[in-house]
């Protein structure tokens, strides 16, 4: 185990720095406009773009690597993030701001497949699931850990930016020193919804609520702790909080669906998230510690639900079609990632801040609905035969790329190891 892991220490070590800017920078962004009194829906705009150019990267960033290589695509990829991230400190607009996003969010796409490929190629039956868990817990830790820079810097100041731009800088150098064979081409997956609503229905629309439901809370919650008179430390507190909630919850949950039908687990941690976000809209606390209190309850449950969702339909599904399902499922919550915070937005302008949990408990409910109902009308595969639910990192602002799906299925497949386009349908 210890022969399959020191190769890989040093990506991981790049791969660090990369989620911490990407988390510094996410939640820099949304303070700071917040700041500066730019209105929520153009604020909201910021997560809209970045999941559209996610998308577009997972979808045509394989193409552009296959044709440069690994490393000088990885080193691009890295530059341009670095630039923007300097840039948005610099050009304090939000226009820029809101276009800009959208090529991070292709870079980062291009860069976390990269990675994640690397990884794979590393990987072995035995090392798989250590190498995933290790990665994932890494990129939960960089994400917090740039969050919660936000209390030791001002933010109405270039200088957090230019500290974006050094641990973008400060994770390029591992692949680019790195002497290790390029990997095999990346992965394309297409979406195809006739295919993924007849393997899973609850699982297809499950995804694309979470996805609603989660990009809007990603991208907005900043700017509703803001909104709702959090001080950033507490901000940056309550963000990161949901993140490792939603983490610690994943195990259990993760073993009870093991055991019952998923669809019960899916629909009673909808439930608790959208009763908790009912509350937060009517009640509307001022106690920060009690604001804060209920949105970690609210990020435990619903950070559950998109590896739940993944693992009912990887239940209906053989196992050599595990990434192209667990793929089209990913386009698939981009396409809720894009909605949530475009609706979300216009909605807290109008209504208060704390309407951006009545859009996510809209969600919530509906998936709980339609989960019991679907409940009645296919019988669940038997526990026995289910496929091993896998941690996913849903929590952290729609970072999961069809690469780390591969990485995270244990099944290597002749056809996928010959074919490096896979395409579902």
């Amino acid at each position: 185990m210890r022969r399959n892991l020191l190769p890989v220490l040093a990506l991981l070590f790049g791969t660090l720095f990369l989620f911490m800017g990407n988390g510094l920078h996410s939640l820099l962004l949304p303070v700071r406009g917040t700041a500066e009194g730019y209105e929520t829906t153009t604020l909201g705009l910021l997560g809209t773009t970045w999941a559209t150019g996610f998308v577009l990267g997972c979808l045509t960033a394989p193409k552009l690597v296959r044709r440069i290589g690994h490393v000088r695509a990885f080193s691009g990829f890295i530059s341009v993030i670095a630039i923007i991230a300097l840039l948005t400190g610099l050009v304090v607009d939000s226009t820029w701001w809101v276009v800009l996003r959208a090529v991070t969010g292709f870079c980062t796409a291009g860069t976390s497949m990269i990675i994640e490929s690397w990884l794979n190629e590393r990987a072995t039956n035995e090392s798989r699931g250590a190498i995933f868990s290790l990665y994932i817990g890494i990129t939960l830790l960089g994400a917090v850990g740039g969050q919660m820079m936000i209390p030791f810097g001002d933010i109405h100041t270039p200088m957090l930016f230019m500290v974006c731009g050094i641990c973008y800088c400060v994770a390029m150098l591992p692949t680019t020193l790195s002497n290790a064979a390029s990997p095999q081409p990346l992965k394309t997956v297409s979406l195809d919804l006739r295919a993924l609503y007849r393997n899973s229905p609850v699982s297809c629309l499950g995804i694309l609520l979470v996805g609603i439901a989660n990009g809007a809370y990603g991208t907005l919650g900043a700017v509703f702790g803001a909104r709702a008179g959090l001080s950033d430390s507490n901000i940056a507190i309550m963000m990161s909080a949901t993140i490792f909630a939603g983490a610690v919850m994943q195990l259990p949950a993760g073993r009870l669906s093991d055991r019952i039908d998923r669809r019960y687990v899916l629909a009673m941690m909808a439930c608790i998230a959208a009763i908790d976000g009912l509350l937060l809209f009517f009640v509307q606390p001022s106690s920060p510690a009690f604001l804060i209190t209920l949105v970690i309850i609210y990020g435990a449950a619903a950070n559950t639900l998109y590896p739940i969702a993944v693992a009912h339909a990887n239940d209906f599904a053989s196992s050599e079609d595990f990434v192209k399902v667990s793929g089209g499922l990913l386009l698939l919550y981009g396409i809720g990632t894009i909605i949530g915070p475009t609706l979300s937005g216009p909605v807290m302008s109008s209504v208060g801040p704390y309407s951006l949990f009545f859009v996510t408990a809209l969600a919530h409910v509906t998936i709980t609905v339609y989960a019991m109902f679907r409940s009645r009308r296919r019988a669940a595969i038997p526990a026995g035969d289910r496929d091993a639910y896998t941690n996913m990192p849903s929590a952290n602002a729609q970072m999961i790329t069809p690469e780390s799906m591969s990485l995270a299925n244990r099944t290597d497949t002749v056809a996928e190891a010959e074919d490096p386009a896979v395409k579902f349908g």
